[in-house]
């Protein structure tokens, strides 16, 4: 009897081991896989930054694209592209606008924001209503004054690819930024949005300026190729001199680069330095505040 009863707790016992292993190592592997992406170079640390930028304007563009081509799959900006930029504006002091071409929702890409690769901005976002409705009712650049901004950054995602580098409305403001001596740029897909831009003299702002971008590498190793725009070859082709950091995936890598007003980042990892790279131009540019 002592022997049947034996094998019959042990044979009740096992179940219990087994799932309490199983949920040990996804525990495990909840807290220490992002980790080690960190380390890795996905969203790397950030110093903070110490400058107060406070009575100056930051406007932060993203896409109204939400379909990744004809496959059917949610897309938009990545998260922490527009997360990163908006916080880092925000706690210097700034006052921060949220606007994209044609106004309303930007869809946010729901893979940016898996517990795996998600950034702390992107935490902060999901508990902020502010930011959250900003997003679901954005500004249209068409309608906005966008002299009295200090900075217009841009940011990118897949969907990005279909419409900020095609948009009439975002070139003309960029133009008009520009040549109002703001402070331009943007990261990954965003630089697509500079294609339309147009200096002083009318000529294409990008021609003959150095800055970064998601490059083809990336796109390719990402298996995301069949997107209208491929912000490498455009700017290139559009006489940009195209500047980026490799690693065994580029999506690990991350660049930041400065050409006096122009302030650009190569991809998802390059939020944070790019939008603090803005700050430190407009305030070494001596540029007064915008609509002062």
């Amino acid at each position: 009897m002592m022997g049947t009863d034996s094998r019959s707790c042990s044979g009740r016992t096992w179940p219990r081991v087994l799932v309490g292993i199983v949920v040990v190592l996804g525990l495990f592997a909840w807290q220490v896989l992002p980790q080690i992406l960190h380390a890795a170079g996905l969203h790397p640390v950030c110093e903070e930054y110490a400058g107060d930028l406070t009575g100056r304007r930051a406007l932060v563009v993203a896409t109204n694209h939400d379909t990744l081509g004809d496959t059917g799959r949610p897309t938009g900006v990545a998260a922490s592209e527009l997360t990163a930029a908006y916080y880092e504006f925000l706690d210097a002091g700034m006052e921060v606008d949220v606007a994209s071409p044609l106004g309303g929702r930007i869809p946010v890409d729901p893979q940016t924001l898996l517990w795996l690769i998600r950034s702390e901005y992107d935490e902060r976002y999901l508990d902020d209503p502010v930011l959250t409705g900003m997003v679901e009712e954005s500004l249209s650049v068409a309608d906005l004054d966008v002299s009295h901004y200090d900075i217009v950054y841009l940011a990118g995602g897949w969907g990005a690819a279909w419409d900020l580098g095609k948009s009439g409305e975002l070139g003309d403001a960029v133009t008009e930024a520009w040549q109002a001596g703001a402070v331009v740029g943007g990261v990954c897909h965003g630089p697509l949005g500079l294609l339309l831009a147009r200096d002083e003299q009318g000529q294409a702002l990008v021609r003959g300026r150095r800055l970064t971008a998601v490059t083809d590498k990336q796109l390719r190793e990402l298996g995301i190729e069949m997107t209208p725009q491929h912000p490498e070859s455009e700017l290139r082709g559009a006489g940009a001199l195209f500047e980026a950091n490799t690693a065994l995936r580029d999506i690990l890598a991350t660049r930041v680069v400065v050409d006096g007003r122009l302030v650009t980042g190569q991809n998802q990892n390059s939020g944070c330095a790019t939008a603090q790279a803005m700050m430190k131009v407009t305030v070494e540019s001596g540029r007064r505040k915008a609509g002062a």
